[in-house]
Order: structure tokens, then C-alpha cells, then sequence
């Protein structure tokens, strides 16, 4: 099992008075303490228009990532590809590629926010057709020569070739719950990602799907598991939770409102609840337990982002978290 953390959304906190700056500093420091930690990935997510900022410049942050480590896997979880000119992020992609040696993954989705796509100009109705036809352009683009393939929602000509050209062949992971998504995933990218709403007994049925289908169909390559969670380290159960749980409650009353398209104030105690037993958090030999249950259950290939940076949470609290789980949970799993 390999494990990554993230996901950087570089969210303000109304009780956060830092510049912004000092935000994105934060996201830095924290990179390169989980390429010192032994981890192998680090993740940003993206989102737009948000009165607290939320990440919406996923490659710059990915190049920056890219500048400050040295080992681990750098990527987006997710990406919101409709959103893109395909043959812009090919070459924004290719160069944060060949900035980190070959360290990068595009996750991407097909996004659930209507007003996002209204105010870029996207209709909603065409989010599934966008993500086909960006997979497509970015494996023309990235092919040695031209692109040799016509994009649907983008006018160049074939005969372009796109450069530079990645460091190497960038795996496209899909994210998604729904079974078109899944399987849209197994049929066209090279790896899925389970959203942290899944039950280790959802992301197995999904992935038993992904694999029956790759082998119906007689699809080739090599595919990876990836699983989203969200999580703490601390000396106890109770300690982990404290520090986790005013920025993991906020970060989840803000996917409230950006998935409900409506303000949430408060979330209500049952949702807290629900939310608090989702999570995976404790001592380093508790967090271990709950992850050798996806293993079991998933088995040894599958690559855990396990999801520790939470708004607000305090950047060295942050950083000793993702310590611990290079030096007293990956040990254990690997």
C-alpha cells in the first residue's frame, strides 16, 4: 500500500487572519515535510469563486509543489476538467511534469457546482462529454508528433504537436462514485479515486466493477486504486480528533454548500456524528488498524491519500501529523 496526504485547498478560515500568502507558504512547508517524511504523494484539490479562497490554480500550485520536493508524487485530486482548454492544460501539465522530473498526475472530474460552469460559460449538460473529449486531446497531445486527433470543444488542427512534452507518461486518474463515472474510469484513464464519502465495503464493489470491466473488455495496462479519507495522528483518539475537527467540519460545511448550490451556517449534530465516524484518526497503531482494513479489503496495490490537511488546523500541527504517519504508519503498511 503506498500513502500520500493533502489535499491542499488553501482555504481562509474566518478566524484565520494570515495573509494569503502565508497560506500558500503553508501548503510549501508542508510539501516538502511529506517529501522529508518518506510519503509517496501530496494532492491539491481545486474549486472557484469562493469568498474563502479555496485553491483555484491547480497547476501553479503543482508547479510550485514540484520546485520544493524532490521524491514523491505530485497531483490533482480532482481537477475539474470541463472547466479547462484541453491543449492549455496539456502544456501546463507537461511542464510541471518536466519541472518535477516526472513526478505528476492529473486526477480529474467532471465537477458538480452549476454555478462554477455558469460563470465560465460551460453548460452543465455537456460536463460528461468535456472530460471524454479532454482525456482524449491530452493522450493526442502528450503522443510523440502531432496531436493527431480533433478535439471536440477545442479548434486546432491535428497537425499541431503540442510541446514540451511530459517527462514522462502522466497517469490520468478519474474520480467519481456513480457507476457511468467508475466505469468511464476503468474503460479511459489509467487509475480511479473512491471520494471520502465511500465505505470500505462501497470502494470494494466499485473496484470489483473497474476490474470486471477492464477484464470484459479486455483492457490493458497497468490500473491504480486510489482511496480519499480524511484523518489525524495524535498521542490519543480524543487528542486527534481535537486537532482535526473545527477544520474538518468547516472544509465539509463548505462541500455542503458548494455541492447544495445553498448557504449552510451550521451542519447538525447527526451530520457531525456521521462525518466523525467517516474519519480515520487516533494514535499512529489505530490509523494503521483502520488502513490494514482497506487492504484486506482491497488488497496490497491500492494507494491511500489520507487526507490530513485541514484549513486552520495550525501548520506545525499539520506538519508533526504527517511525520508520524511517514515514520510510525507507512512502516507498517508498505
Amino acid at each position: 500500500m503506498q500513502l500520500g496526504t493533502g489535499l491542499f485547498t488553501c482555504q481562509q478560515r474566518p478566524d484565520d487572519d494570515r495573509e494569503t500568502s502565508n497560506i500558500y507558504d503553508e501548503m510549501l512547508e508542508l510539501g516538502e515535510v511529506i517529501d522529508n517524511a518518506g510519503l509517496d504523494s501530496a494532492w491539491v484539490s481545486e474549486h472557484h469563486f469562493l469568498d474563502d479562497d479555496y485553491l483555484s490554480g491547480v497547476t501553479p500550485a503543482l508547479g510550485a509543489l514540484a520546485a520544493v520536493t524532490d521524491n514523491i508524487e505530485i497531483g490533482s485530486c480532482i481537477a475539474l476538467a470541463p472547466l479547462y482548454d484541453s491543449i492549455r492544460l496539456a502544456e501546463d501539465i507537461a511542464t510541471v511534469d518536466q519541472i518535477s522530473g516526472g513526478r505528476t498526475t492529473l486526477g480529474m472530474a467532471i465537477g458538480s457546482n452549476v454555478s462554477e460552469f455558469d460563470a465560465f460559460g460551460i453548460p452543465d449538460d455537456e460536463r460528461a462529454e468535456r472530460l471524454a473529449d479532454t482525456v482524449d486531446t491530452l493522450r493526442g497531445a502528450w503522443s510523440d508528433g502531432p496531436l493527431d486527433y480533433e478535439p471536440e470543444f477545442h479548434d486546432i488542427s491535428s497537425d499541431v504537436t503540442v510541446t514540451p512534452k511530459p517527462a514522462h507518461d502522466v497517469p490520468l486518474m478519474l474520480g467519481g462514485a456513480s457507476r457511468p463515472a467508475v466505469r468511464r474510469a476503468a474503460r479511459t484513464a489509467d487509475a480511479w479515486c473512491a471520494p471520502s464519502s465511500l465505505s470500505v465495503d462501497g470502494v470494494r464493489k466499485r473496484v470489483e466493477d473497474i476490474r470486471n470491466v477492464r477484464d470484459d473488455e479486455d483492457i490493458e495496462g497497468d490500473f491504480q486504486v486510489y482511496v480519499l479519507q480524511h484523518g489525524f495522528i495524535g498521542d490519543s483518539r480524543e487528542d486527534a480528533w481535537e486537532q482535526m475537527r473545527d477544520g474538518y467540519l468547516y472544509i465539509q460545511r463548505r462541500y455542503e454548500e458548494i455541492f447544495s448550490g445553498e448557504t449552510v451556517p451550521e451542519l447538525d449534530d447527526d451530520r457531525k456524528q456521521e462525518l466523525k465516524e467517516q474519519a480515520i484518526f487516533g494514535t499512529p497503531e489505530q490509523v494503521t488498524a483502520e488502513l490494514e482494513a482497506y487492504r484486506e479489503a482491497l488488497g496490497d496495490d491500492i494507494h491511500f491519500i489520507f487526507r490530513t490537511y485541514h484549513p486552520g488546523t495550525g501548520t506545525q500541527e499539520m506538519a508533526e501529523c504527517i511525520r508520524r504517519l511517514g515514520e510510525e504508519v507507512q512502516p507498517k503498511i508498505s
